[in-house]
């Protein structure tokens, strides 16, 4: 083993700062997962360790000196999305991130993707009239649906804006909830007022929701409208069932668009259901202008304790197949 030191010029002391993280968190990360040393003076980076990891680690702090010369701040997942790039040797995709801001948000923070899944994703929006989203939770699939939607509202290219989502309990009734209908199926569409909220500024967000350029709504009050120059978004596919996704499909009408968005492995379906999402990938496959687009654990941007969470899920269900594919076997 052939131990060496690898020198790094930074242009600032704030970029350090940045790269290093609070306490030094983020380069804690990067030493422990090539075992090496990581020491700083002034702008100067020093890397020690063997020469396989010493060079791996010099790619990473060069990546993340790439994402501050944008402006980015460095968070914890995101220097372990470039230590998975270098490690796959793909760290030169690095510089197609941070150029593509979606949308500002009403307090002025550029949203931009962050992983070159969620890159793929936006592609997929602005190049096709149908795009389905599918991945675990935290890979930003109606976010960033929701962002592209607010732009094209902005921008004008469509007059109105449609975000719906099946109200299907997760282990809940809504029986139980207080209110009328409305009040029952708001807590279901929370999610999707939120980001609106961010996007928009509340204030606008219910100016537009007055004049009936915004609706947010269960996915029941879409049966028997053609909705006509419009972004439609379907939250929660998932939990569809077939022929709930067949009438919102069949809803398109001229000059609009329409994003779905989904994981598959979570369906709160009743036992016996089949998923519409499931069944939809099949169906529409190969048709020109609708796009699957499927998202992973690389593209989680929440905690990075949210992406071991779901990985750990994904190793449950291949355990859970094998076994069911043993027992059929015998």
């Amino acid at each position: 083993m052939i131990m060496v030191d690898k020198n790094l010029e930074v242009e600032t002391i704030e970029q350090i700062v940045n790269i290093f993280g609070s306490f030094d968190e983020n380069m804690k990360i990067v030493e422990k997962h090539y075992n090496v040393k990581v020491v700083h003076r002034g702008t100067q980076l020093k890397i020690s360790g063997d020469e396989e990891n010493a060079d791996k680690a010099q790619r990473v702090i060069g990546g993340l000196i790439g994402i501050t010369a944008k402006g980015e701040q460095i968070t914890e997942q995101g220097v372990r999305y470039v230590i998975s790039l270098v490690d796959e040797g793909m760290e030169e995709k690095l510089n197609t991130l941070g150029k593509d801001c979606v949308c500002i948000t009403a307090k002025g923070k550029p949203i931009k993707p962050k992983t070159l899944g969620q890159k793929k994703y936006i592609e997929a929006i602005r190049n096709n009239i149908i795009t389905f989203g599918i991945g675990p939770a935290g890979t930003g699939k109606t976010y960033l649906a929701v962002a592209m939607a607010v732009t094209a509202l902005k921008n004008k290219d469509i007059n109105r804006l449609i975000i719906t989502r099946p109200a299907v309990e997760a282990g809940e009734k809504l029986g139980f909830l207080p209110g009328d209908m409305q009040n029952k199926v708001d807590p279901y569409l929370r999610p999707l007022h939120d980001a609106l909220h961010d996007m928009l500024g509340v204030e606008t967000y219910l100016k537009y929701v007055e004049r009936g350029i915004i609706e947010v709504a269960p996915l029941a009050y879409m049966r028997g409208r053609t909705l006509d120059n419009a972004y439609i978004i379907l939250d929660e596919a998932q939990n569809t069932t077939p022929e709930q996704m067949k009438m919102f499909l069949t809803r398109l009408g001229f000059g609009s668009r329409a994003i779905v968005t989904g994981d598959i492995t979570q369906i709160d379906l009743p036992d016996g259901k089949k998923s519409g999402l499931k069944e939809v990938i099949h169906i529409l496959k190969n048709i020109d202008a609708i796009e699957f687009c499927i998202l992973t654990e690389k593209d989680v941007v929440r905690h990075p304790l949210v992406q071991l969470i779901v990985k750990a899920y994904e190793r449950e269900d291949v355990r859970k197949a094998e076994k069911a594919n043993d027992r059929h076997s015998k």
